[in-house]
């Protein structure tokens, strides 16, 4: 079943991710999967197993408790989100194959770009010699994914600095920007979306 990619521009946090949830509650069987393209204005995201503790100093940015995995992250203009909403039953594939699978296809990604990234099997999302690039947050609901990743492409990391990233003290960030790559948002996308088509298709053996 083909999947829908929808480029959505620079919009609020709150509001995709209450149409996230919508989505998922009312997918049925045959609808379609949908990859979001957004870019957020300035917010803090705090998942589920959020600590307050993690947000080191207040500031005018909102903070917004979420309902995906994970600790706290910032998103910000020049930072690529894409927002998976898959179908997870279609794949018969387990979640840590999933997150494997996401990570791999920015890891490709980032090859294509002579950037070697790595991933962590105890810490998701992809790093660059310690330094994290790319951040994963899912939920899984009635066999359903939504959220997604995101990537540092050319932003303000600054506000990182503000939070322990993804529950972690000390833990460093970086972008394709500071690594030697001048793109938009948009190359990136072009980028990145065939990938992620590639590594989340998963082609059944036959006997």
């Amino acid at each position: 079943m083909q999947r829908l990619i929808k480029h959505l521009g620079l919009v609020d946090y709150e509001p995709t991710w209450r149409t996230m949830q919508s989505f998922t509650d009312s997918r049925t069987a045959d609808t379609p999967d949908e990859l979001w393209v957004v870019e957020h204005h300035p917010v803090y995201t705090q998942g589920l197993a959020g600590k307050p503790e993690h947000l080191l100093r207040l500031t005018d940015i909102p903070v917004v408790k979420t309902d995906r995995g994970g600790q706290v992250t910032y998103h910000g203009p020049g930072q690529l989100v894409v927002y998976l909403l898959i179908d997870f039953k279609r794949m018969h594939i387990g979640v840590r194959e999933l997150v494997r699978r996401i990570e791999q296809a920015v890891i490709d990604m980032l090859a294509g770009q002579g950037i070697t990234a790595n991933g962590d099997v105890n810490a998701p999302g992809v790093y660059v010699d310690g330094a994290k690039i790319a951040s994963l947050g899912l939920r899984i609901k009635n066999g359903a994914v939504y959220h997604g990743l995101s990537l540092n492409v050319d932003m303000d990391l600054t506000p990182f600095s503000w939070i322990n990233p993804c529950g972690y003290e000390g833990l460093r960030v970086t972008q394709m920007k500071d690594l030697g790559v001048d793109k938009t948002l948009a190359q990136v996308a072009e980028l990145l979306l065939p990938q992620l088509e590639k590594h989340l298709t998963v082609v059944k053996e036959t006997a």
